[in-house]
Order: C-alpha cells, then sequence, then structure tokens
C-alpha cells in the first residue's frame, strides 16, 4: 500500500486556504472599493438632488414673483381729479368707488332731512359734508376720500332735498348713485 504523506497533504492544504484567504481578502478589497465608490456615488446623487430642489425653490418663487407683478399690473387704476391724475391699485379703486356712494347716501338722508325741517339747502353747512371721512379706511389717501364723498354727499343732497332721483336711485329702501354718475365724478381708467 501507498503510504499517504500527511505532510504533503498538509502543506498543500495550507497552500490552498492561503489562496482562499488571499481571494477572499481581494474580494473584500473589491467590496470596499466599490463600496466607497457606491458612498461616492449616493453623495454625488443626494448633492445634485439638493441642486435640483434649490433650483427648483428658486424657479418656483421667480414664477410667484412674476404673478404677482402681472396680477399688480392689471389691478392699476388712475383716478383724474381736477386735470390731475393719481394712481391706486383695485382696492383703493373700490374705497374711491364707496366714497361717492356713501357720501351719496349720507347726502340723500341730510337733505331729507333739511327739507323736512323746512332748513335752507345747503349741504356746506353738514358737519358729515364737511370732515368727509364717513366710512374711511386708510388704504386711499385722506383727502382723496374726503374729495370724492363729498361729491357724492352734493348730488345725494340734492335729490333728498328735491325729492327725486336725478343723480341715484331707490332699491328696498336704501339709496344708490347712478353708476354713470359714479363715473363721471370718478373719471378713473384701469391701465
Amino acid at each position: 500500500m501507498k503510504r499517504i504523506n500527511f505532510k504533503k497533504i498538509a502543506g498543500v492544504s495550507v497552500l490552498g486556504l492561503a489562496v482562499l484567504a488571499g481571494a477572499a481578502e481581494t474580494t473584500n478589497a473589491q467590496n470596499r472599493g466599490n463600496n466607497r465608490q457606491s458612498n461616492q456615488i449616493i453623495k454625488q446623487q443626494q448633492k445634485v438632488a439638493k441642486q435640483r430642489a434649490k433650483l427648483e425653490q428658486e424657479r418656483l418663487k421667480l414664477e410667484r414673483q412674476r404673478l404677482q407683478n402681472q396680477r399688480v399690473a392689471m389691478n392699476r387704476y388712475r383716478v383724474n381729479r381736477n386735470g390731475r391724475y393719481y394712481n391706486t391699485d383695485q382696492r383703493g379703486a373700490e374705497l374711491l368707488r364707496q366714497a361717492v356712494n356713501a357720501g351719496y347716501q349720507q347726502g340723500y338722508r341730510e337733505g331729507q332731512q333739511n327739507r323736512s325741517t323746512r332748513r335752507n339747502s345747503s349741504w356746506t353747512n353738514s358737519s358729515v359734508y364737511r370732515s368727509g371721512t364717513y366710512g374711511y379706511q386708510s388704504h386711499v389717501d385722506r383727502s382723496q376720500y374726503q374729495y370724492y364723498f363729498q361729491q357724492g354727499f352734493q348730488k345725494g343732497y340734492q335729490d333728498g332735498y328735491n325729492s327725486r332721483n336725478q343723480y341715484g336711485y331707490s332699491n328696498n329702501g336704501s339709496v344708490n348713485i347712478l353708476g354713470t354718475i359714479l363715473s363721471q365724478i370718478l373719471n378713473i381708467q384701469q391701465y
């Protein structure tokens, strides 16, 4: 029989284990290299994603600003008062319309009262007319509001004192200035 050489088998086994260990180490080194590359790729992807998100936020901010500017441009009004133009926005234009109508309503009531008590026809004696601030809101210049309130008040007073509806109309117990008269008084234009 043949003799088994344990020394050779042990040597070959040790050599095989060393080769396997070397291969495993090489595989581990490759995996560590691959992991480093993967981590770098992930970090790059995260960096790109952050940059994209930042750019998208900036784009949205610019779009909101553009839309805001567009809305503001669409809501600009110019009011002609005694040959001079004044600029306002939609809210200011609405407040000036309210000033004329509130003036008309207050003037109408005052005119009716003076007629019923047989006082002289004079709206200038009215404290409401002189102050011109009934219903005033600070979004428009106070002098602008007063001017348009007083214009409406004069027309309302004339209608109320003379029991007519030349400048306004009655509807369910309330009075309002006519749209054409309102337009003539305000002379407002959108631009």
